[in-house]
């Protein structure tokens, strides 16, 4: 489970620093923001998956679409990030999906 937030981190995170960059957005407020969602996020995924094992994969698409209104919630919340709702829905939804992705790549 470490191994699977630490890689989480780091590609969220490598996500969230370049649209912070890309679109003038405070760099630190956004990391700790992205950082704060994540270990919030993740323990609920490995809860969940843990529960519904025997549909893991049922389990883990809809508790992945619920993260990404979870995630997108808490970077829209800091007001600091500056970030309009749709603009955390999208970062949440780009930085979810990189992270699935790469976890797709990861031994179980």
């Amino acid at each position: 489970m470490m191994v699977t937030l630490l890689v989480t981190l780091a590609v969220e995170g490598t996500v969230c620093a370049g649209y912070a960059l890309g679109f003038g957005k405070p760099l630190g407020v956004m990391l700790m923001s992205c950082l704060a969602a994540n270990l919030i996020t993740q323990p609920l995924l490995w809860l969940i998956l843990s529960i519904f094992l025997q549909h893991y994969l049922t389990a883990l698409l809809a508790t992945e679409v619920g993260i990404v209104g979870i995630e997108a919630a808490i970077l829209y919340l800091v007001r600091p990030n500056r970030l309009r709702l749709g603009e955390a829905l999208m970062l949440s939804l780009v930085m979810n999906s990189a992270s699935f992705l790469v976890g797709l790549s990861l031994p179980v």
